[in-house]
């Protein structure tokens, strides 16, 4: 990214909340949460696949009105196993989104993709138009 576009994002927040949550018998995906924990939940759907998320990724939001949640998908960044591609489809990347969503008691959040995450954000919404 061009540094002088950086100056104009959002400044950098530590997360309030780590954690990693088993969505098969194979995968376990790592998700942090940052900015106001009362906040407007949004999600962010790095790009890859097999990119992960990074600390600029939490950039994009104003922490003080968003709960911020960055996770890395199946097989990518701090997700274990690493580059994995058994049981790691799209469609079981959706259902991950979903579990997520679940574990972290939210009732609906805004969906934002980058890139391949794009992608991933339009297949949720058409799956779970009622959670978006």
């Amino acid at each position: 990214m061009d540094p002088a576009a950086r100056k104009d994002l959002y400044p950098h927040v530590e997360p309030f909340d780590t954690g990693r949550l088993r969505v098969s018998d194979v995968h376990t995906i790592y998700y942090e949460q940052s900015g106001n924990p009362g906040g407007h939940p949004v999600v962010f759907l790095h790009g890859g696949p097999g990119a992960g998320t990074s600390p600029g990724n939490r950039r994009f939001f104003d922490p003080e009105f968003y709960r911020i949640v960055l996770f890395d998908q199946r097989g990518a960044g701090k997700s274990t196993p690493h580059a994995c591609l058994e049981q790691n489809t799209t469609w079981d990347l959706v259902a991950d989104i979903e579990k997520l969503r679940q574990h972290l008691d939210i009732p609906e959040w805004q969906v934002f993709g980058g890139s391949w995450g794009s992608t991933l954000a339009l297949a949720y919404s058409q799956t779970h138009p009622d959670k978006v």
